[in-house]
């Protein structure tokens, strides 16, 4: 698979992460070998991830037989499974993560998402983690939940470097910004090296066109066909908007003077779920600097091997996607009921793929010996 496409694309200022992690990449050498040769500066995972890569591979036994010998409960032992492939994929970053001065060669792990709405239990679980993988290119993905906004805020506080995920709506993002400020201003306050603890903002993409264009093809008008496609990329540009507007205020500029460094946006959610859409289309039209665009291994080859980089298509662009989201409300497409949807959606599916990851590792522990 060629490269110029992505060496283009990373020219562009866009980091290329990989939205994928597995003991198998870790032990074939596939991870490093994407980081070597692919433009990769970055990896991000999620339980529906881990499930997949446990739930496919005889590469966990070793660990999971001593696991079970031990007697360690399953909840334990999943978070023994995720931190030492996280730790290992850490490792693997490291020297991207020095050679771009801690911006880049990051690798997210998320909090048990069933604490998504425990303010408490989130921070507890990602000061846990935080300790238990002992990297400092780790990032803790937190979901931007109204509960989760302080526990964003807390954990930056203490030096935690934060990845804000499942953020679909453009007042929420507002929000995660606050509290990524919030956060560092309190380090600040509390003599924390501000150039050491990062974070960025994920932004899901794809999951808004499916919601929306669902709503459209109900509606069948021409006016709703003519907006099918459009909404993702529209909701993102506005966010990178909000983003420049944010990251220019002054309360922002005195803690870059102290050495903070910006809460960067995430495009998530990049693989096309729609096969009518060309298979690029979450990164090239998400092209600008600063930004990064975390991608599965499909879409990162797609890129690879076909992909129309050809400069900024976000900052040229946000009169006209402010017109779509018009477009779509003038038809009674409603933007916060879908946005709300879609984040309820989302906390439920990684936890209903946390629990599969349980009974997956469950089931191996009593297999090899073990009681859960």
């Amino acid at each position: 698979m060629g490269t110029e496409n992505l060496r283009r694309l990373s020219e562009a200022g866009v980091a290329i992460w990989l939205d994928d992690l597995s003991r198998e990449r870790l032990q074939k050498g596939t991870l490093a070998a994407m980081v070597r040769d692919s433009y990769v500066v970055g990896v991000t995972t999620n339980p529906s991830i881990f499930q997949n890569a446990v739930s496919k591979s005889d590469l966990y036994d070793p660990q999971v037989h001593d696991l079970a010998v031990r007697g360690v409960h399953v909840d334990e032992a999943v978070r023994s499974i995720t931190t030492a492939d996280v730790r290992e994929a850490c490792d693997v970053l490291r020297s991207v993560y020095d050679a771009s001065d801690g911006v880049d060669g990051r690798v997210s792990i998320e909090v048990d998402p069933r604490f998504a709405h425990d303010t408490d239990k989130t921070v507890a679980e990602a000061r846990f983690l935080w300790w238990a993988v002992d990297r400092p290119n780790l990032y803790i993905k937190i979901p931007a939940t109204v509960e989760g906004l302080p526990a964003i805020a807390q954990c930056l506080a203490e030096g935690i470097s934060v990845n804000v995920t499942l953020i679909f709506s453009l007042e929420r993002y507002r929000a995660v910004m606050d509290a990524f400020l919030e956060g560092m201003e309190r380090a600040q306050k509390a003599g924390l090296p501000l150039e050491r603890i990062g974070s960025v903002a994920s932004f899901f993409v794809s999951r808004v066109d499916t919601e929306i264009d669902k709503r459209l093809d109900k509606l069948g008008t021409d006016e709703a066909k003519a907006l099918r496609g459009k909404a993702a990329v529209a909701n993102a540009r506005l966010a990178f908007e909000a983003y420049e507007e944010i990251f220019a205020s002054a309360r922002w500029t005195a803690l870059a003077a102290a050495g903070a460094k910006p809460q960067r946006p995430l495009w998530a959610s990049t693989g096309v779920k729609d096969p009518a859409y060309p298979d690029t289309l979450y990164v090239d039209e998400l092209v600008t600097a600063g930004v990064v665009n975390t991608m599965p291994e499909a879409t990162l080859d797609a890129v690879a091997d076909h992909s129309a980089t050809t400069g900024d298509t976000v900052r040229a662009h946000y009169a006209e996607a402010k017109q779509v989201l018009a477009d779509l409300a003038t038809i009674g497409i409603d933007y916060d009921d879908v946005v709300n949807l879609l984040e309820r959606e989302g906390v439920e599916k990684f936890i209903t793929a946390w629990n599969d990851l349980l009974g997956s590792v469950g089931a191996e522990l009593t297999r090899l010996g073990g009681e859960e």
